[in-house]
């Protein structure tokens, strides 16, 4: 009799021991997952901050003389008001793939001057921190999303404010 309490109490500490494991196992299954969802979320906001960007472009090269080469909201990129025929430099308004919401921070060289870019309005601190493409040198080393400001590059952005 004593035999099966002795291997009695060494099941239940394998199985505890088990248990153990199998919840370890599941926490770090868990905190990868989520790291790799905001490691997706962050190249899918690169991705529309792209389509945000050259969009902006557009507007300006489409500009009529005298007009403004800045939209004075994200709507006048999906139709732009210039003109009598619908001519749209963005398909549609994103989703920020970080805060889950369609609303965007906006960047403007002073209040109702026009959009000269947008950025998320999440104050998170952003996975990728370094090698970015050429295209977005400037997010090197920031701190938060607010930080990543997705903008015409320099020579088109003084030239979209000197209008």
């Amino acid at each position: 009799m004593r035999r099966n309490s002795h291997s009695a109490g060494f099941t239940y500490l394998s199985l505890l021991i088990l248990i153990a494991i199998i919840g370890i196992v599941t926490a770090t299954t868990l905190q990868l997952g989520s790291a790799l969802q905001r490691y997706a979320a962050e190249e899918e906001l690169l991705e529309i901050g792209t389509e945000f960007r050259s969009a902006l472009i557009s507007y300006a090269n489409a500009t009529p003389a005298g007009q403004s080469r800045t939209p004075s909201s994200l709507q006048d990129l999906l139709k732009d008001p210039r003109y009598p025929n619908p001519r749209r430099h963005l398909r549609k308004l994103y989703i920020d793939p970080i805060t889950g919401k369609e609303e965007w921070g906006i960047v403007e060289l002073s209040e109702g001057s026009g959009i000269l870019g947008v950025h998320s309005l999440s104050d998170k601190q952003p996975i990728k921190v370094g090698n970015f493409d050429a295209m977005f040198q400037d997010f090197e080393g920031k701190s938060s999303y607010l930080d990543w400001k997705f903008m015409p590059p320099i020579q088109q952005k003084t030239s979209l404010i000197s209008n």
